[in-house]
């Protein structure tokens, strides 16, 4: 499988360092599109901070990415729903240091979850 970023230079505002406008994905035999995860323990309580939920967020991925034999480096796409614009910064970086500075598209809403501990969800998508 190849993965190419595709970050254009004309005719569209810049990319930043950390994501990019599309991904191109060539021989890939498998597409795995994971649901809205939030950072919930394995008894589903929720992290009592954005930190822990962020780090919680991305152990889950990873778990449910190896049970489906991928791992982050599969990821081509995430989207992520914050309860607070104030929380674009942290994820920002959570997902940076998750994807080890690997760049993916991404896309940030602000939205009303619907349990008000979850300060954060995250949904990607994985190809392989």
């Amino acid at each position: 499988m190849r993965l190419t970023a595709i970050r254009p230079v004309d005719g569209v505002y810049p990319a930043t360092d950390d994501y990019a406008h599309a991904m191109e994905v060539r021989g890939a035999e498998r597409l795995l599109f994971v649901a809205g995860t939030m950072g919930l323990r394995r008894d589903g309580t929720a992290g009592t901070t954005l930190a822990e939920q962020l780090d919680l967020v991305w152990s889950n991925i990873r778990a449910i990415l190896a049970s489906a034999e991928m791992s982050v480096d599969n990821i081509v796409r995430v989207t992520s729903y914050l309860t607070d614009v104030s929380y674009a910064e942290a994820n920002a970086a959570a997902r940076v240091a998750a994807l080890g500075g690997r760049v993916v598209p991404t896309t940030a809403i602000v939205v009303q979850t619907l349990v008000d501990d979850w300060l954060v969800e995250i949904e990607v998508v994985a190809a392989a």
